[in-house]
């Protein structure tokens, strides 16, 4: 079984990402990899904030390893919060906050759409490669269900009637950004190193 390291100490990314892959691979995140460090997310795109922290930790461990950088894009705010999602109302990283800006900012907007993208960087001998997986929904008025993570709970995926703070992880995984291009880097590792 190979092993890779997952560049994140988020759980809730290492879960998910372990309920799509395969058996033949095996995923540990920073932890357990015995990495306590925080990377540096300091770019203006989610593509060289991965490329940030896939390298960081190559060097580190000369392992294979691979980052994902996620951003929330809302079509009425010019693309905000975007790369800056996971701190969007402050540094602290504080969920609720986020989504309470993010609504209050939506207060009078009709045009509701946006879209989760994942970009990962993948790091095998030595050499990057990216990966992008896109899920296009809609911004609800209230937050709704009590799943996921992240502002889950106020984003609707085209062709669902619920959020993804509503549906199980495999319902979500029907939808998901992060599932489209986890699919991606598993389908190049099985082709290129199975």
């Amino acid at each position: 079984m190979s092993v890779l390291i997952f560049a994140t100490n988020n759980n809730n990314k290492i879960h998910e990402i372990r309920s799509i892959l395969n058996d033949n691979m095996q995923i540990i995140g920073l932890r357990e990899a015995g990495i306590f460090t925080d990377i540096p997310e300091p770019h203006p795109t989610l593509e060289e904030n991965a490329r940030e922290k896939s390298t960081f930790i190559f060097k580190l461990t000369n392992s294979d390893c691979f980052s994902e950088d996620t951003g929330l894009e809302v079509a009425a705010l010019n693309g905000e919060p975007g790369v800056k999602s996971a701190r969007y109302a402050g540094d602290e990283n504080d969920n609720q906050k986020n989504i309470e800006k993010l609504l209050q900012k939506m207060t009078l907007v009709n045009d509701r759409t946006a879209q989760f993208r994942t970009v990962i960087s993948l790091i095998v001998n030595g050499e990057e490669i990216q990966f992008e997986g896109l899920c296009k929904g809609t911004i609800t008025e209230i937050q709704r269900g009590d799943k996921g993570f992240g502002y889950d709970s106020i984003f609707i995926p085209d062709g669902s009637d619920k959020t993804f703070a509503e549906m199980e992880m495999a319902d979500k995984n029907i939808f998901s950004h992060r599932k489209k291009a986890t699919s991606k880097l598993i389908d190049f590792l099985n082709k290129n190193h199975g």
